[in-house]
């Protein structure tokens, strides 16, 4: 029988350094090619323009990546905190995380490596009135006054609660009218500001951006938004943060017709069944569950914000069975994945790795306070997985009924995870895999003609025989094949 126990602190030893080693060195391209779409996204929360540009050289676009997405790019209020740069003060493209030119630079150097950029976009509001004085560029600003783009006449003044924040979720006209933390909420249904607001985002696709993760979008009608993308200058991929709320009028349903929605669920729920309950509740784990539709939906272990405020978010803190996780978000074909890559921190409020004057430091992996979970072996090589299995179905799924499951993914990849406290042993799957040997991504990769870490042999009939520790996963796919 499971039982209800704080996972990691249960890992064995082995077991968590295996699931946690990190991959230092990439393939070369060869070696990394993975088939079918890329479609995997690396969340680089803070990374500065320089390391964005040499993380998609060196990893991301060897190791099949097919997205990074970078935080809010604008020049925003002064500050230490992770949270300044959701606070614009101006659409210039200057911030504690680089230049214009830089950021330009980054964008060219991705796409070099085959990566497409994603720009966290906040249109929703500007600053509020905890900082004060000029921007990170200088510029100068107040609550209502932004001198050239926007005035009072601009935001919203909803007149409700004293201060005109958001205090009722249930109030439609609250949450899209009023203020969400005193952030001067900016009136998206007004032209003059869909034309400023789409003008920030056309300059971004002038400098090569691929797609844009619309902050705040629940805050905003989805009409606002789809005004928006109309006055985009070419088409984009577009993911809408519309955080579900249980009985409340605004829905993550309505915002689909725009482009990709987030599923705040599915990160809340994988993490309770992997602390608390059965894996194989997992089986039809998605729409099944009363998600949004697959091919719109956008899904995260954890990100910046739930990390942070989300009681019993799985996060890098619970090192390997996050690890598990992912690799299951991975394997599983519903929604499109993010990867989360974060930082050490101890406060909520806690900015990125940053010299004196709070410009971000570069960043070196696991070191200087970096954690790169994007670089763990486990989720780093299950992102060729992925890759592999594209447009393939769930096939030959197995539970033990608790805590073992296995499936596979068409003719293209298998996967078992085993969250038991106890190893699994002498136990055979089926796969309608091609007969071969292949190298078992989670504890190694292919290197060559040979693997890093275990073989596992399909004979003939699918089937292939293999130990699964406690709190442990084995995986395989036809990209990693070795005869």
């Amino acid at each position: 029988m499971p039982s209800c126990r704080p996972l990691a602190a249960v890992l064995s030893a082995v077991v968590l350094a295996t699931l946690t080693t990190t991959v230092a060195t990439v393939a070369t391209p060869s070696q990394a090619a993975t088939a079918g779409p890329k479609t995997v996204i690396a969340n680089l929360f803070e990374w500065n323009w320089t390391s964005v540009a040499s993380e998609c050289s060196s990893f991301l676009g060897p190791r099949g990546y097919g997205y990074v997405q970078v935080s809010p790019p604008q020049e925003h209020v002064r500050g230490q905190e992770w949270w300044v740069a959701y606070q614009p003060v101006s659409y210039r493209i200057e911030s504690r995380k680089g230049t214009r030119a830089q950021f330009q630079s980054m964008v060219s150097a991705c796409h070099a490596a085959g990566v497409k950029v994603i720009v966290d976009a906040v249109v929703n509001h500007m600053a509020n009135t905890d900082k004060s004085g000029p921007g990170w560029a200088g510029s100068a600003w107040t609550h209502y006054d932004y001198p050239g783009t926007y005035q009072s006449q601009d935001f919203h003044h909803c007149g409700r609660n004293g201060n005109d924040d958001i205090v009722n979720y249930n109030d439609r006209y609250e949450v899209q009218n009023c203020e969400l933390a005193n952030l001067a909420d900016l009136d998206t249904g007004a032209t003059y500001v869909r034309d400023r607001l789409a003008g920030y985002l056309n300059d971004l696709l002038s400098l090569g951006v691929d797609g844009f993760r619309m902050d705040a979008s629940k805050h905003m009608p989805a009409a606002d938004i789809a005004a928006l993308k109309a006055r985009l200058s070419r088409s984009v991929y577009m993911v809408q943060e519309v955080i579900y709320g249980a009985g409340e009028p605004i829905t993550p349903q309505e915002y689909t017709g725009n482009g990709d929605v987030h599923e705040f669920r599915y990160g809340k729920d994988l993490a309770r069944v992997f602390r608390n309950e059965r894996l194989a509740y997992l089986s039809n784990f998605g729409e099944g569950w009363g998600y949004i539709p697959s091919n719109v939906a956008n899904v995260f272990v954890d990100n910046h914000d739930t990390q942070r405020d989300v009681p019993g978010t799985l996060t890098y803190r619970d090192n390997g069975i996050y690890a598990l996780a992912n690799a299951f978000m991975l394997a599983w074909p519903y929604g499109s994945p993010t990867v989360m890559s974060s930082y050490e921190f101890t406060d909520r409020n806690q900015g990125p790795p940053s010299d004196a004057s709070g410009r971000t430091n570069n960043s070196t992996c696991f070191t200087g306070g970096w954690r790169c979970e994007h670089r763990w072996q486990a989720i780093a090589n299950m992102v060729a997985f992925r890759n592999a299995v594209t447009g393939t179905g769930v096939v030959n799924w197995y539970d033990n009924g608790f805590q073992h499951i296995a499936f596979g993914r068409g003719s293209a990849g298998y996967i078992t995870i085993n969250d038991e406290d106890f190893a699994v042993t002498g136990r055979s799957y089926h796969t309608n895999m091609p007969a071969g040997r292949y190298c078992d991504v989670i504890h190694g990769e292919k290197s060559g003609t040979t693997c890093t870490g275990p073989v596992i042999t399909v004979d003939a009939t699918g089937w292939f025989r293999t130990d699964v520790a406690a709190h442990d996963a084995v995986a395989i796919h036809t990209g990693a094949r070795i005869s």
